[in-house]
């Protein structure tokens, strides 16, 4: 076989240049469009047939059913989409991945766009040297779209060429001739393929280019495709791996809805296949069957001076080109026609088993019976989860928000410390506030290395910067948790040192309690908001100004009370090390709300 080592570098290196541009392309429409579909997610997807329509949008403006299936899969583990809502969004995102393939069979085969990729490139470099965000991220776009035919034009000359070894295609025809084995084969290439590429469109165009190039019939072209359905459900199952029950079944139903529609099709193959040849036959540019046919006809050095590239001037050879590209043409318009028919097709008949889909994934992937909420378990972000840069801060905020609630419960767990007379239930509730302070170190760990992984992304400059307000807050609600452990402890110190609390002193303690539960509740009321103004850190102001103020008095109180021994003066010392700690805790309470509140004004 004439195929080097060095040959099949050159092929995988076209493959990766493909996989660049499109990877480019897609971030740079997600930057200039991020919060847009964001906004578009929440708001277009309140019943199945908007869910479906929102998929097909989105996957057709960022060329990329993997990214939309983990940015839903993401979003329904962030509780901002429900099952059902999934389900639609992920139905339309296989429609909207058709998309890429008209455009490789648009521009392709027919156009060599190739030929303006490099001026393309030339024409992105100063928008994307710009000051401007936006425009640099225009510029990303034009270069991944560059990048993309480059490495498409690439990989149609690096696919070994059939008349310089046969022995590819003598080895296929052993496969291709087997019936329905054969189609189950090829759909099973297909989706290996997927799998190992992470990418269906750029599968879809190797499928292209093989059918393209006489290595596999039609048919076995369309069973590829097929197969390529099923494995690009794969990146969406791997990123629901480490994530919640919804997101597990919002992953599961992707892989139903495909493969379902896989079976279905298979049942229906040879008439369905027949009816996208007597379309492309009648309306199209000739009959996708006949590329092996004429290619047979043609000995090896025809077929070598018709695709060298070179012009051409005996009118015979000529011509026999023209025949090449037009059947070309006709394979590309005919799977790019099976790919949509049979997505559009699976939707409209898969689209009224929804409540169907959600029952079964329910029933499939159970909650457990006792869940431990004192485990350590990220609830809305893990390294698995990370989908598109832009994307990934709606989780980071419903974590920081899931953050603080633990905060306040061990707040709660403070309170039953004070008055706890039962030793044996007073250590047992002092180590649950010692396992939650470690977790909270956990979790601030988890967040921060979660915010810097999406901060190497590709973002905009404002999503920088709402990363690094982020990384502020989750330490301060860390130090909120340090504060709630030291109490903890300063109150075991008091009941070990046999220190008795005086009434006044008690209910002082009460007070400070009362606030520091007012500022907590408004400060995680503030985090689960979608959007902040910056009126709503003025009660946060007046909560402060109240501890301190508070715990002014209390000092000036414990020096008077000492001094007429109303109690002894080191009951008085642990009184004030856990008042000043509680004023501690407001401080690092209003860092919270100057961080999420003002960095917006």
């Amino acid at each position: 076989m004439d195929y080097s080592f060095f040959d099949f570098l050159t092929l995988v290196g076209a493959l990766g240049v493909f996989l660049y541009g499109m990877k480019i392309m897609s971030e740079g429409l997600q930057k200039v469009a991020g919060d847009k579909l964001r906004g578009i997610l929440s708001v277009m997807t309140t019943n199945r047939f908007t869910g479906v329509l929102t998929g097909i949008l989105i996957t057709a403006l960022i060329q990329s059913s993997s990214a939309t299936t983990v940015m839903v899969v993401s979003f329904v583990n962030a509780g901002l989409l429900n099952l059902t809502q999934s389900i639609g969004v992920i139905m339309g995102a296989n429609v909207g991945t058709t998309v890429t393939a008209w455009i490789i069979s648009l521009f392709g085969f027919r156009v060599d766009i190739s030929l303006f990729a490099l001026p393309l490139i030339g024409l992105c470099i100063p928008l994307i040297f710009s000051g401007n965000s936006k425009r640099k991220s225009w510029g990303e776009f034009i270069m991944g779209f560059a990048l993309l035919f480059i490495g498409l034009a690439y990989l149609k000359e690096s696919v070994p060429d059939l008349q310089n070894n046969p022995q590819i295609l003598s080895f296929l025809q052993n496969y291709t001739t087997l019936g329905y084995r054969s189609l189950f084969i090829f759909l099973m290439l297909g989706t290996a393929l997927t799998i190992i590429v992470q990418s269906s469109s750029a599968t879809v165009a190797i499928t292209l280019i093989m059918c393209t190039k006489g290595w596999i019939p039609f048919e076995m072209a369309t069973a590829m495709i097929l197969g390529e359905n099923i494995g690009t459900t794969v990146t969406a199952n791997l990123a629901a791996l480490s994530a919640n029950i919804s997101a597990k079944r919002a992953a599961l139903a992707h892989l139903m809805f495909n493969l379902f529609g896989v079976c279905w099709v298979m049942l229906l193959f040879y008439p369905f296949t027949h009816l996208i040849s007597w379309i492309v036959t009648n309306y199209g540019p000739g009959d996708p069957n006949e590329m092996m046919q004429f290619l047979s006809t043609l000995s090896p050095e025809t077929i070598s001076l018709i695709t060298s590239g070179e012009r051409l001037t005996d009118p015979l050879l000529i011509d026999l080109q023209k025949q090449l590209l037009s059947l070309q043409v006709s394979v590309s318009y005919s799977l790019s026609l099976f790919h949509t028919l049979f997505n559009v097709a699976n939707v409209c008949f898969m689209i009224w088993l929804v409540q169907l889909y959600v029952y079964v994934c329910s029933a499939l992937i159970k909650p457990k019976n006792v869940q431990d909420e004192e485990e350590f378990q990220l609830t809305f972000i893990s390294a698995g989860m990370l989908s598109t840069s832009e994307l990934s801060l709606m989780q980071a905020k419903k974590e920081m928000a899931v953050y603080g609630e633990r905060t306040y419960r061990m707040l709660a767990m403070v309170k039953e410390l004070y008055y706890e007379k039962d030793e044996d239930k007073f250590l047992k509730t002092f180590s649950r506030v010692e396992k939650y302070e470690n977790i909270s170190d956990r979790m601030e760990i988890e967040i921060a290395n979660y915010l810097t992984h999406v901060l190497e992304g590709r973002l905009s400059s404002e999503s920088k910067e709402e990363i690094r307000v982020m990384l502020r807050a989750t330490t301060e609600i860390e130090s909120i948790a340090d504060s709630c452990f030291n109490l903890a402890r300063t109150i075991k110190r008091r009941n070990e040192g046999h220190s008795v609390f005086s009434e006044e002193q008690n209910h002082g303690f009460d007070q400070m309690m009362s606030l520091l539960d007012d500022a907590i509740s408004y400060m995680n009321k503030t985090l689960h908001k979608q959007e902040v103004v910056h009126d709503d850190i003025n009660p946060s102001y007046n909560f402060e100004n109240e501890i301190n103020n508070y715990r002014n008095q209390l000092k000036l109180h414990n020096i008077e009370d000492v001094n007429r021994k109303k109690y002894q003066y080191q009951d008085g010392v642990y009184y004030m090390d856990m008042i000043s700690e509680c004023e501690k805790m407001g401080d690092y309470i209003i860092n919270v709300m100057q961080a999420i509140v003002e960095k917006k004004f």
